[in-house]
């Protein structure tokens, strides 16, 4: 019988190795990031006219864009507008908020989506979209919240300051930012006032609380949030969400909350202040600013949003 040529040094060796090469095998991999994917079609429900079409999204983000922005700014301007858009479109489409309207992806309402309108698509558009294209903001692993005002006022608002908005947390929004927008915005945007009838003043807060004000003999900014703007009004006997009675009013009637006075005067209500919009979020005459510095368009989003991630979703 042949003696076994193993010694003993051999087989301790070899069983180390065996047990080595097992934890190896059993290491835990992190998860690789997920490969671009192709561009999504998707369904659009034209309000004006009841049609329902199929759009490549690329296509969409254009006509939002031309609509939401003037086409003739900068182009990394207009580049952040469409990572914003793109990125709403893809947060509300996942929420399927249209698709139980009309059986759609997205439409055309800015009541219901966003504005869109293909008509005024130029070259700098294009361009925009084409230099963004798949790049959407993200905030671990969710899409942001992408909200975008016309002029913050020269300073931004918290989601709960500007748009009463509590319903999820949004840490992502950068809150109390100074962009000096009101630099290069036009006069109305650095200050604007106006008179609105009482009438229409006691329907819009009624319709907040559910009780008639009473008379409107006088008005009071009850309280004022970070960045200065109105978060609580007394009008009347009623006590009114800032946010609430601009959405209920209209934005030409109140543009901002950033109010520098407010007072009855006869039978109307004057409001005086600065900006054109919520304040959350990117700034357009920010953005516009810091396209002409020479800011990126990822660079620009960043500024208005913090700790997101810019992912390009398709090639």
């Amino acid at each position: 019988m042949l003696k076994p040529t193993f010694t003993r040094a051999v087989i301790v060796t070899t069983l180390v190795g065996l047990l080595i090469a097992g934890c190896t095998r059993a290491a835990p991999r992190k998860p690789a990031p997920p490969a671009p994917g192709r561009e999504p079609t998707i369904s659009l429900y034209v309000n004006e006219t009841g049609e329902r079409k199929n759009i490549k999204l690329e296509d969409y983000v254009a006509g939002v864009v031309a609509a939401e922005m003037e086409p003739t700014w900068p182009v990394n301007a207009l580049a952040a507008q469409a990572i914003l858009a793109r990125t709403f479109t893809m947060e509300n489409i996942k929420a399927g908020r249209v698709k139980k309207l009309h059986g759609t992806d997205a439409s055309t309402s800015v009541q219901e989506f966003q504005a869109y309108n293909p008509s005024r698509i130029n070259d700098n558009i294009r361009q925009a979209v084409a230099r963004t294209r798949g790049e959407v903001a993200m905030y671990r692993g969710d899409y942001i919240k992408a909200w975008f005002n016309a002029c913050d006022g020269g300073v931004t608002a918290s989601a709960a300051e500007g748009l009463a908005y509590t319903r999820t947390p949004t840490p992502y929004v950068r809150a109390g930012v100074r962009d000096n927008c009101l630099s290069i915005t036009t006069p109305e945007n650095r200050h604007w006032e106006r008179r609105i009838p009482l009438e229409q003043v006691r329907a819009a807060v009624t319709k907040i609380t559910g009780r008639d004000p009473g008379p409107i003999t006088s008005v009071r900014i009850v309280r004022r949030g970070p960045s200065g703007r109105a978060e609580q009004l007394q009008v009347g006997k009623a006590t009114v969400s800032g946010p609430a009675l601009r959405l209920a009013l209209g934005s030409e009637w109140v543009r901002s909350m950033l109010l520098t006075s407010a007072r009855v005067e006869g039978n109307a209500l004057v409001l005086a202040g600065k900006g054109f919009g919520h304040g959350v979020g990117m700034c357009q005459w920010g953005a516009k600013l810091l396209a002409q510095r020479g800011r990126s368009p990822e660079d620009i989003v960043r500024f208005y949003f913090k700790d997101i991630e810019i992912r390009k979703l398709w090639q």
